[in-house]
């Protein structure tokens, strides 16, 4: 499990942010491009763990727009159900609207369910946690999250986001990727820090020689020293996104031998029954 994540997800959310206003002026010339509609997704993507209520200057702040752009973005979100406006405070948070947008979403990752059992059992075995993620821009998000009993075992929860460039989970997505999904990706990233476009460049390249020779990817103490882990891809086909699976813990309890040598084996069959559980070999 690469969970430095807990150090370092409120750095990777504010790092990721000023990149994705890159791509507002990156495509805001291209006439298939409605640039107010994309603020007002900008809007509505402050909100997550953790930010549950914002005020215009929070959002001003955290978009890089005025004061008064954002006003009038969130009085029509508000007008379309996609906010609430708390009158008391003058702050807003998530309304009625997106939950259906999200219910559309969650349809198709019914497979959280067809997984939970079996990433619950390996989880078990292992005594460690084994999580589900999909991409969320420059992160993975995890949206399911089976961790042991163990008094050692590392606490994640849904809605955590681990970077996508230089975490475990985050490669095996890059690894079953599109090359055109893959190069925005990395295209993105290096316009954000191009002083980090080698690291993650080697770092990829690793992932794809650990991929093609075990199958998965490998993250032994590169996030935080004391923790292991590993992770799959996981292609359903085009009813589902794309996701990843890792499977880690505390290194004390987790060797590199024993993820390799007898969780490694457990991974990949747990993706081959969920692949023939929704009709691929």
């Amino acid at each position: 499990m690469d969970q430095k994540d807990n150090k370092n997800l409120s750095n990777q959310q504010v790092v990721a942010q000023p990149k994705d206003r890159t791509l507002i002026d990156k495509y805001k010339e291209d006439r298939q491009f409605v640039t107010a509609l994309a603020r007002g997704l900008e809007v509505l993507a402050c909100f997550r763990s953790g930010n549950g209520v914002l005020g215009n200057q929070d959002i001003a702040k955290r978009c890089r727009l005025s004061n008064s752009t954002v006003s009038r973005l969130t009085s029509t979100l508000v007008k379309m159900g996609y906010l609430m406006h708390d009158e008391p405070t003058g702050k807003y948070r998530l309304g009625m609207a997106t939950l259906a947008l999200g219910a559309g979403m969650l349809a198709k990752l019914d497979v959280r369910q067809l997984a939970r059992p079996y990433m619950q059992e390996l989880a078990d075995f292992c005594q460690g946690v084994v999580s589900l993620g999909v991409r969320d821009r420059l992160s993975m998000l995890y949206i399911e999250s089976c961790r042991s009993s163990s008094v050692l075992t590392l606490s994640v929860d849904v809605g955590s986001r681990l970077p996508i460039t230089t975490s475990s989970m985050g490669r095996a997505y890059l690894v079953e990727a599109s090359p055109n999904e893959r190069q925005e990706i990395f295209d993105r990233v290096n316009e954000l820090d191009e002083r980090s476009s080698e690291a993650i460049r080697l770092g990829f390249e690793q992932a794809l020689k650990d991929y093609k020779e075990l199958g998965c990817t490998c993250s032994f103490g590169d996030w935080q020293k004391d923790v292991n882990g590993i992770s799959i891809g996981l292609n359903l086909g085009i009813n589902f996104p794309l996701m990843s699976i890792n499977c880690g813990g505390p290194s004390s309890s987790l060797s590199q031998e024993f993820l390799l040598e007898e969780v490694r084996p457990r991974l990949l069959e747990m993706k081959q029954r969920l692949r023939e559980a929704v009709g691929l070999r």
